[in-house]
């Protein structure tokens, strides 16, 4: 059996090498063996999130796993057939059930058989992960501008360090993944902003609203901005915020933290929204990020421009050619073009 090898110390070194690796060997049928996991971080190896996208990616397509333990460096799988169904996933900890989600996404929407519902439990505000409005708001209306029929709902938020969150998630089978041009991003509509908390006075996050509409208002940026109060299973806070164009949309979020204000937590999820209109981008780096594995499978080639192309485009771009030798994705500048190499989704293509 002829694996696809795969360094995890590759470029920024980080999970996503993993999730994409798990994802498209479902989507392939190839095998691959992961070597130096996440060797030049602080806790290297698999962490509680690396296990549960692994754990999950192997239950939904009967998969064969070796070296899925805690602090592993090194993991062999070997995927078979995906089987859509109703699945229940628990990260144990505060580890994101948004990267669990888009690790299984795209295998279980691409099984030409039938539709799945996820439901994950763990971490929805953390660290160094999308946020759930950034799925809800930013990620699934993309991922349905491409073709994709899903939808995601918050059970119950979780928030760092405790988790508890769970989110459910209905993702229909699809046979083509259409392309995305985005050349220009068009006026700016309008700024939607949601300061959220959980078990915490509704007042923290009546702050937090008061400040993004002075910030917005002081820019004269049309601004629709409500405060929320999240069924949590532990104290958090966010400030989320959408900006939508003519052409596209764009999403920043900031967490709350203990003994930061949430007027300061405002203030950070506005610098980073307004570092982005200093640019000529049309998707936010992230959401570009996330993009790259889709549309390397779409029907004709897809054009967009983010702020910087990171280290984690980069390092995720290396993983995809890995599995799918044909894929073409150019960098100028800012741009990204990907040339689609499928029109209609046979394995046996690939």
């Amino acid at each position: 059996m002829k694996f696809v090898v795969i360094d995890g110390s590759l470029g920024e070194g980080g999970g996503q090498i993993l999730r994409t690796s798990l994802s498209l060997s479902i989507i392939t049928g190839k095998p691959f063996e992961i070597i130096n996991i996440r060797a030049g971080r602080e806790n290297p190896g698999l962490r509680p999130q690396h296990l549960a996208s692994a754990h999950s990616a192997a239950r939904i397509s009967s998969a064969c796993l070796e070296g899925a333990e805690l602090g592993s460096l090194r993991l062999k799988f070997i995927p078979k057939e995906v089987e859509p169904g109703e699945y229940r996933f628990d990260v144990s900890t505060a580890g994101a059930t948004s990267l669990v989600l888009q690790t299984i996404f795209f295998p279980l929407a691409l099984n030409g058989k039938s539709g799945s519902i996820a439901n994950i439990r763990g971490g929805t505000h953390v660290p160094l992960s999308p946020p759930f409005e950034f799925l809800e708001e930013e990620w699934i209306p993309f991922m349905r501008r491409i073709g994709f029929q899903a939808e995601v709902k918050l059970k119950r938020a979780g928030f760092y360090p405790k988790g508890g969150g769970e989110i459910i998630s209905s993702i229909e089978p699809i046979k083509v993944i259409l392309p995305l041009v985005i050349k220009e991003r068009g006026n700016l509509i309008k700024v939607i902003g949601i300061s959220a908390v959980g078990d915490l006075s509704r007042g923290v996050a009546e702050r937090g609203k008061e400040r993004l509409i002075q910030i917005l208002d002081e820019y004269n940026i049309c601004n629709q901005v409500e405060s929320r109060d999240l069924p949590s299973f532990g104290r958090g806070a966010v400030v989320f915020l959408k900006a939508v164009f003519k052409n596209t949309t764009v999403c920043y979020s900031a967490l709350g933290e203990r003994g930061k204000r949430m007027e300061e937590v405002s203030e950070e999820a506005s610098q980073k929204l307004f570092n982005f209109l200093k640019s000529d981008a049309t998707v936010g780096e992230n959401m570009g990020d996330q993009l790259l594995l889709p549309l390397a499978l779409a029907h004709g080639n897809s054009f967009f421009k983010v702020p910087r192309i990171t280290e984690h485009i980069k390092t995720n771009t290396e993983i995809i050619k890995k599995f799918l030798n044909e894929a073409r994705i150019h960098f100028e500048g800012n741009e990204i073009l990907v040339e689609g190499i499928v029109g209609s989704i046979d394995n046996s293509s690939l």
